[in-house]
């Protein structure tokens, strides 16, 4: 199926995560035929004697596709059959001949890409625009279910929920402890519904590698389906995944958001915010990056408001690309020392998370005791807030139910102690989580 059966399938899914259908002849790819043949002359170079079938795996095409081709490279001599189980070309071994590997040598002269093929920008971009969230997407139950483990105020929610279901930029911030890494995790958890990514991208005869194991979780329920047959249920160069959820903290520079060209392979690796398209990219800590918030946000102006993105090649030359993941900034510094009212304009929805009040601190404090199963009296919780907080005003964060009663399971571990919460454990947890400001240094 070529761009426009692409084009045509997405126009009339109703489903908000569609497959890509599966090529059936090598114009199906948008790939030329010089491309595929140089792929496939890389792919033996780098595998040794390889069969039919595990050529059309690695390359993650039908074996259909690509077999007028392995009858080209036989033709020209490039390969040389070894052997045979007797199913024709889809179970003989090949190898390349001196010939082949001269020509496989030229073909890594301009990349030594030698994967999956990739699929062109053009229906990367038709994919991206398929499984963008629908209008109206996000209930209120779904969101409630999203923070169900977290002890959160309707009000809260209320602030949540239309910036999430808008997929618009967010500013969250806040007193540090208060959740605010936390809340944003819990967005991951919201959409369970499928997308499908590809492995590499082309444009302009560039290969930029999409696949990240560390941010994209694969979902392998059609490993049983194979690429050299009918059976596939969708193009497998792409795979299929949970919406991706990236997460960049203070090691972030502007570098990092442009493509990265490899000198040894000549090849780019895509940039954290191509990576989360159709997903959620958390800017963590936001203002004590390597560089300025403006700076940063200067980069992201254009694709904030038209959902398009600009890279460049080391080249020079550019591609455009979808901007389609939701920016979620998180921050423990007071919105006025990031930026102006102007830069503060860019991003649509901010939310103060604050510090919990004592009917909070006391619910968090009993779901971490519930979820731990350690045994906690109310008066014995009741008399820990008033000699620590109460008489001394200490500031309450969301996080220290979980810091203290850790730490006091650490200390009845240690000690072989009943495992319940007394005023003895607690005392020496909670002096073991904070710092005593009023002692002396010798």
């Amino acid at each position: 199926m070529g761009l426009a059966q692409l084009e045509a399938a997405v126009n009339g899914a109703g489903e908000r995560s569609l497959a890509p259908p599966v090529p059936q002849r090598l114009e199906d790819t948008c790939l030329t035929p010089s491309f595929i043949e140089q792929l496939l002359l890389k792919i033996l170079y780098s595998r040794g004697e390889t069969l039919g079938r595990e050529l059309s795996q690695q390359v993650g095409l039908n074996f259909s596709v690509i077999e007028p081709t392995i009858e080209q490279f036989k033709r020209q001599r490039f390969i040389e059959a070894k052997k045979s189980l007797g199913m024709g070309n889809l179970s003989t071994s090949f190898v390349l001949s001196d010939t082949g590997r001269i020509a496989a040598r030229e073909a890594m002269e301009s990349n030594t890409y030698a994967s999956v093929a990739p699929v062109p920008l053009h229906q990367y971009v038709v994919g991206v625009q398929a499984q963008r969230q629908k209008d109206g997407w996000l209930t209120k139950q779904a969101l409630h279910d999203a923070y169900r483990h977290m002890v959160m105020t309707q009000q809260t929610l209320a602030q949540i929920g239309p910036a999430v279901s808008a997929g618009k930029s967010f500013l969250i911030y806040g007193q540090p402890g208060n959740g605010k890494t936390y809340l944003a995790e819990a967005l991951f958890t919201i959409d369970p519904s499928p997308i499908y990514i590809p492995y590499a991208i082309e444009c302009q005869g560039q290969i930029v590698q999409m696949y990240d194991p560390i941010y994209h979780q694969k979902l392998d329920d059609d490993a049983g389906e194979s690429v050299f047959n009918s059976g596939a249920a969708y193009d497998r160069r792409w795979f299929k995944a949970r919406r991706p959820f990236l997460v960049t903290g203070g090691e972030l520079t502007l570098d990092m958001l442009d493509l990265k060209f490899s000198p040894n392979s000549k090849t780019y690796d895509a940039p954290f915010q191509l990576k989360a398209n159709n997903g959620i990219y958390l800017i963590d800590d936001f203002g004590r990056q390597r560089v300025t918030p403006a700076e940063v946000l200067n980069r992201w102006i254009v694709p904030m408001e038209r959902r398009i993105d600009f890279l460049t090649f080391h080249t020079g030359g550019k591609m455009s690309v979808p901007f389609e993941c939701f920016l979620v900034f998180s921050t423990n510094l007071k919105p006025d020392q990031l930026g102006d009212e102007a830069f503060l304009r860019r991003i649509q929805y901010k939310m103060l998370m604050p510090s919990p009040d004592e009917s909070e601190f006391v619910q968090i404090w009993m779901q971490f005791c519930k979820k731990n199963q350690v045994a906690c009296e109310q008066s014995t919780l009741e008399r820990f807030l008033q000699r620590h907080y109460r008489t001394t005003s200490k500031p309450m964060r969301r996080c220290h139910p979980r810091d203290i009663i850790t730490h006091a399971i650490d200390f009845i571990r240690f000690e072989k102690l009943p495992f319940e919460l007394t005023e003895e454990v607690l005392e020496h947890a909670f002096h073991s989580c904070f710092v005593d400001a009023t002692q002396a240094m010798v």
